[in-house]
Parts: structure tokens; C-alpha cells; sequence
């Protein structure tokens, strides 16, 4: 049985992603890594999701295509999916974005090397939903680099990183739904408790931007949850917060009645790339 255990899990949730759905299991498939699981899970898609998951399903035996009876929505969905991981790492991956072919294989031999870092992201292209590249996302590289900005942004891009699963166990496996739809921010801060950060300057992924997204419909909701981690672990005295963290909050919280999403989107992409 032991053998049959992939090197890597990823994990891919979906609800209604007809559009973008087949490029993005097809990105998965091609990676120069081929040891993996891609476990698939659809959350009652009402467009033709699911038909385009079995397809693949029946031609790849490393896809696990689960499909819920009822509609759990995006946090419980993810850990649904949490739950079935069996790889020693696991890797995310979103119904509408496109990994590069080496992405796996680079982050693979990356934790491979440094047995110390439990998580690893990258750079993003920022795409729409024509393909065309509209910008680009840099991230702090170094564990302590981001240790510095972790109270301004979010240190990784979620659809990118790769964690240690012993890592993930030992901060607690699941996200938390009280902090949703900023529950990946909470998981960084608890995964920085119990191991180290890292993110690699390749660019190994492209993200998609679509009107409809939660990055657009949900910016206020997103922004006061992510203001409700930061306050969180501050509090516990887990992590140094400065006065420009403070600073950074305090406008941040202006921002979020002010400013339009698309504004906000461009300029918080802006100080992630300085």
C-alpha cells in the first residue's frame, strides 16, 4: 500500500467553473512531476462541471472526482478535501487558474532541500478571462522577509503554495471557517507558529481575474475578515506587529468604505511587488 501513496496531493474545489475548468485540470496533468493525486471535488455545480470532471476522471486514474450531495460551500468544501489528502505534500489549486508545467517538480525539490520550510508559494501572472496577461504578483521570498509583511498582505498566493503535510497536521489541519473568506490568511499565520516560510521567485502560476469572482463580489467581506486575523494574532503575541502595520491597518480600514474593489485590487498589487 505504501507504494501507491503519491508524492503529492492537490487539491482542486469546484462549483460552477465550466469556463476555465478544462484548462485548469489540463495544466495539472501536464506537470513534469507525475507522481501526484489530483483529488477534484465538485460542490454540486448546476453548469456542466461535473461532466467535464468524469471525462477527465476516466481517462487519468491520479484524478479522485468526489462529488457532494449537498452544497458545503467554499471553506467546508476545502476541507472535505483536506480530509482525503494522502500525499507528503499538498498542493493547491483553483478551478480557474493554469500552473505552469514545472511548478509542482520545483516546489517538490524545493521542500525537498529544506526539510525545515513547510510551505512554499511563487509569483503569479494575473490573467483574464481572455488569457491575456494583466499584471504580476510578487511575494517576499525569504521566511523572515515575509515574517516582516505578513500583518499587510497575505504572504502567498493561495492557489499556488505547497505545504508540508506534517506541517499542516501539526498547525491544525483545517481552515477556519469563523474567518472566511480570508481562512487562508488564518492558516498562514498558524502555519508560521510550527515551521518556516519560503516562496520561490519563479513565476509558476497564472491567476485569473473574473468579474464574478470572490476577489470582486466579496472585497468588503474579504478585507474585514483579513483585518479580523491580523487583530487575532496580534493579540497573542505570536508575531511582531509594528507601528507601520498599524499605520497600514488603519487606512486599510478607511479603504474598505471608500474605495471601489478594482481600485483597491491595483493598488494592494502594487505594494506587493515593492
Amino acid at each position: 500500500m505504501e507504494a501507491t501513496i503519491p508524492k503529492i496531493s492537490v487539491l482542486m474545489t469546484v462549483y460552477n467553473a465550466e469556463s476555465f475548468l478544462t484548462q485548469a485540470i489540463s495544466s495539472v496533468l501536464a506537470q513534469t512531476c507525475v507522481d501526484f493525486e489530483l483529488i477534484i471535488l465538485d460542490d454540486c455545480s448546476v453548469d456542466s462541471s461535473w461532466s467535464i470532471i468524469e471525462s477527465f476522471a476516466k481517462q487519468d486514474p491520479r484524478i479522485r472526482a468526489i462529488r457532494n450531495e449537498r452544497n458545503l460551500g467554499g471553506c467546508e468544501n476545502l476541507n472535505k478535501g483536506l480530509s482525503l489528502v494522502r500525499g507528503k505534500y499538498l498542493a493547491r489549486h483553483d478551478n480557474d487558474d493554469w500552473s505552469y508545467p514545472d511548478r509542482l517538480q520545483k516546489q517538490w525539490d524545493f521542500l525537498e532541500a529544506y526539510p525545515h520550510i513547510g510551505i512554499v508559494g511563487g509569483t503569479i501572472e494575473i490573467i483574464d478571462t481572455e488569457d491575456r496577461v494583466i499584471g504580476r504578483r510578487k511575494y517576499q521570498l525569504s521566511d523572515e522577509d515575509i515574517r516582516k509583511k505578513i500583518f499587510r498582505y497575505s504572504p502567498f498566493a493561495h492557489p499556488l503554495v505547497m505545504i508540508r503535510k506534517s506541517s499542516l497536521d501539526q498547525a491544525g489541519r483545517f481552515y477556519d471557517h469563523i474567518f472566511a473568506p480570508a481562512d487562508d490568511y488564518d492558516l498562514w499565520f498558524r502555519l508560521g507558529k510550527v515551521t518556516q516560510f519560503a516562496n520561490l521567485p519563479d513565476t509558476l502560476l497564472q491567476y485569473r481575474l473574473v468579474p464574478d469572482s470572490i476577489t470582486f463580489r466579496s472585497t468588503k467581506k474579504m478585507e474585514l475578515a483579513t483585518l479580523r486575523v491580523r487583530e487575532k494574532y496580534r493579540s497573542d503575541g505570536s508575531y511582531q506587529s509594528g507601528v507601520l502595520d498599524r499605520v497600514y491597518d488603519f487606512f486599510q480600514r478607511v479603504s474598505v468604505y471608500l474605495f471601489p474593489a478594482k481600485f483597491k485590487i491595483s493598488l494592494y498589487n502594487y505594494f506587493r511587488n515593492e
